[in-house]
């Protein structure tokens, strides 16, 4: 008996395709939300009040030190108990939003500690104020840096929806499971579940690391030069 087996490639290839691309939109939209909220969960965990730091590190430390699994199978099986109904798309990007927003918000914080203090000095120097120069300076300086993290981030997450299956969510790991019950040819459909998996996370790969390059580079350059140029353009200001 040959292990691989065409025809069930070809009769069900529609559905390999619907997998994955629920699998592509279910990452797209936990990743889209997943990086605008951990900005707020990074700035708290850097609060100068103890309790919002306090209650930003217990969310991400909780978040990281729990399995995806787990948090996926309360929001699906646990929150109903309490009155909460969430359907399984919707349980799949609240569930893994939650871990991915702790992560990230790790990403950025590092991002922020990383800006030379140079940086925020000649900020104050030109008159801007902590929030205009978080916004201006500090911030764009470091999703600039964390560019690469992201991305290698947005890969696993990818990977990681495979995980969705366990909220009967019929993303392309699902969508397989299914598939090989109805015909007992494991070895073919998850075959072409992992090349698919491949074929969108290897180039994505890629292209992170030509942009962790890019960035690496650049960010050396373009600081090397500014930082003098601010600090000197502050100076100029002072004193007239």
């Amino acid at each position: 008996m040959d292990l691989f087996n065409f025809s069930v490639v070809l009769d069900y290839w529609p559905m390999f395709l619907k997998g994955l691309g629920l699998t592509v939109l279910l990452t797209v939209i936990v990743f889209s939300l997943s990086a605008v909220l951990a900005i707020p969960v990074a700035l708290a965990q850097l609060s100068r009040f103890r309790l919002v730091r306090a209650l930003a590190h217990v969310y991400v430390e909780v978040m990281r030190g729990t399995p995806v699994i787990l948090q996926l199978i309360y929001v699906y099986y646990v929150f109903p108990l309490m009155g909460i109904k969430v359907a399984p798309f919707s349980a799949a990007v609240i569930g893994l939003s939650m871990s991915m927003i702790a992560y990230l918000s790790e990403v950025y914080r590092g991002g922020i500690n990383g800006i030379a203090q140079g940086q925020r000095e000649a900020a104050a120097a030109m008159g801007m104020s902590e929030f205009q120069a978080f916004r201006r300076v500090i911030l764009p300086q470091a999703i600039r840096l964390t560019l690469p993290s992201l991305g290698n981030y947005l890969i696993a997450l990818f990977k990681d929806s495979a995980l969705a299956s366990v909220v009967t969510l019929q993303e392309l790991m699902f969508a397989g499971q299914i598939i090989a019950v109805r015909n007992y040819e494991y070895f073919t459909v998850y075959t072409i579940c992992g090349v698919l998996y491949l074929a969108v996370s290897y180039p994505c790969a890629l292209l992170v690391r030509r942009l962790e390059k890019r960035t690496q580079g650049g960010y050396r350059r373009k600081v090397t030069r500014a930082a003098p140029d601010a600090q000197g353009s502050a100076v100029g200001e002072i004193n007239d």
